[in-house]
């Protein structure tokens, strides 16, 4: 469930563990720089094409997936939507929303709440390559963007 957004917590995940524990819940959410989000999305796909033939990323450049995620329908095309409406809708935002830059705060958070050591372990790292940007497309992206970095400027 660490991957589920604001609407399906409170459609379906929040009515059950109110009826299980008669307790409200606090979401939390960890949200990285748009740009860099991107860039591991754009990394984790290159490491699943070894997993799966039909998921070919086999010559395209950031640059190139950059402008594909910048077209129209490009992040429902990609398959990898934005972070934005996964972490607030009109109805609901998560509680509290950490920078993945800030994972110390993040951490510090659950150990206060949870009364327990907390280690995140360090899984499903990607492959290092070029992820740099012309400005012209890095600027073309933060327009796509926007909604994301207006979010993520937010942040405390």
């Amino acid at each position: 469930m660490k991957h589920t957004d604001i609407s399906t917590f409170h459609r379906h995940v929040a009515p059950w563990l109110a009826a299980q524990t008669g307790a409200e819940f606090t979401t939390v959410a960890l949200m990285r720089e748009p740009v860099d989000w991107l860039r591991s999305w754009y990394r984790f796909r290159l490491r699943d094409d070894l997993d799966d033939p039909e998921h070919l990323m086999d010559g395209v450049s950031f640059e190139r997936f950059a402008k594909l995620y910048a077209e129209e329908d490009g992040p429902q095309s990609l398959g990898i939507g934005s972070q934005a409406p996964f972490l607030q809708t009109n109805e609901h935002r998560v509680d509290r929303i950490f920078r993945y830059e800030n994972i110390g705060g993040f951490v510090e958070f659950l150990e206060d709440r949870l009364d327990c050591a907390v280690e995140l372990p360090r899984a499903n790292v990607p492959p290092t390559v070029d992820v740099e940007l012309s400005s012209e497309q890095e600027e073309r992206l933060r327009q796509t963007m926007q909604e994301d970095l207006q979010l993520y400027a937010a942040i405390e």
